[in-house]
């Protein structure tokens, strides 16, 4: 088993939840700050299904304090029912050979594709835990790899931080086989969090994210691409080789393709942002360059600004 300390090091970094620990992704409140950035609450009524404990804080109903747990360990919890947990989220990431981009420059300190997703899906993850709304991890490739379900307390997050360390990543992608695995798994509305590099048929991944939004459920892709995707930097006669089809190699002159190859990916990027435009689902292109501080505080800005002229 991974070490718990030694995942929160690689994927909690310090330097960004200090900067990002005030926001909230839960919305318990339509208007109150970004509480309630991120989604309304899709549970009403009240259940009698005990769900699970968690730790009392000032303010909560002195009538749901377990007297019996208070007896054994001298500290106040209080009972948590199905219908009470306001946020069920799923982080979907993506764990296919692709993300493993640049895989030779670890040496430089650059984060390859799949450490920056996750690096966001553990942040994504603390701040959920920490307001203790409940957060699932899926990771795939050309299948299900990992499936936790939505909890809400720390030894979740630790196992979660657990299966991101876990992850290898050799698989090519199948976005049909696993967008229809990942669909099958949310039963109640949720939040699906999908972070990809969606390096597929472009056709098979909007079919993908639309059947996500299948149930009512609330999507927001956060498609990671590494700055060279996106820029297209090489200048020099360079090899080119796949990543998930090995076999594939290449020797050109960059600046001979460069043109083409950044309007096949400004065509491809569009086409994405359309179609869940068009399925009221949030896109987010995120650069492995960008600061995950900003990306997620600018984010649940945004986010937080169209929630408030709705209501």
């Amino acid at each position: 088993m991974p070490d718990h300390a030694a995942s929160r090091t690689n994927y909690l970094r310090p330097e960004i939840l200090s900067k990002i620990g005030g926001l909230e992704l839960r919305a318990r409140s339509v208007v109150e700050g970004i509480v309630s950035g991120m989604h309304r609450s899709p549970y009403q009524g009240y259940s009698v299904e005990f769900a699970q404990h968690r730790e009392y804080v000032p303010g909560d109903d002195l009538r749901h304090l377990d007297w019996r747990v208070y007896g054994k360990s001298d500290r106040f919890y209080v009972k948590q029912y199905e219908e009470e947990t306001n946020l069920r989220a799923y982080l979907m990431l993506d764990c296919s050979a692709s993300m493993r981009y640049p895989e030779h420059e670890r040496s430089s300190g650059r984060m390859t594709k799949f450490e920056y997703a996750a690096t966001l899906a553990a942040s994504l993850a603390y701040l959920l835990v920490h307001q203790q709304d409940a957060v699932g991890l899926m990771l795939f490739d050309n299948q299900l790899r990992a499936n936790l379900p939505a909890m809400s307390n720390y030894a979740h997050l630790h196992s979660i931080l657990g299966r991101l360390e876990q992850a290898r990543l050799e698989s090519p992608t199948d976005a049909t086989a696993a967008f229809a695995q990942l669909g099958t798994q949310l039963h109640r509305r949720s939040l699906a969090i999908l972070i990809s590099d969606l390096l597929a048929d472009v056709d098979d991944v909007i079919r993908g994210i639309e059947r996500l939004g299948q149930g009512n459920h609330e999507v927001i892709v956060m498609h990671v691409l590494d700055e060279d995707e996106r820029t297209f930097p090489f200048v020099d006669q360079t090899l080119f080789e796949g990543l998930e089809a090995t076999e594939v190699q290449l020797t050109a002159d960059p600046q001979s393709l460069r043109t083409a190859y950044l309007e096949a990916l400004e065509a491809f990027v569009e086409r994405l942002r359309s179609a869940c435009v068009n399925q009221r689902i949030d896109y987010l292109g995120v650069s492995t360059n960008d600061s995950l501080d900003v990306v997620i505080r600018g984010y649940l800005a945004a986010r937080l600004r169209r929630i408030k002229s709705r209501v």
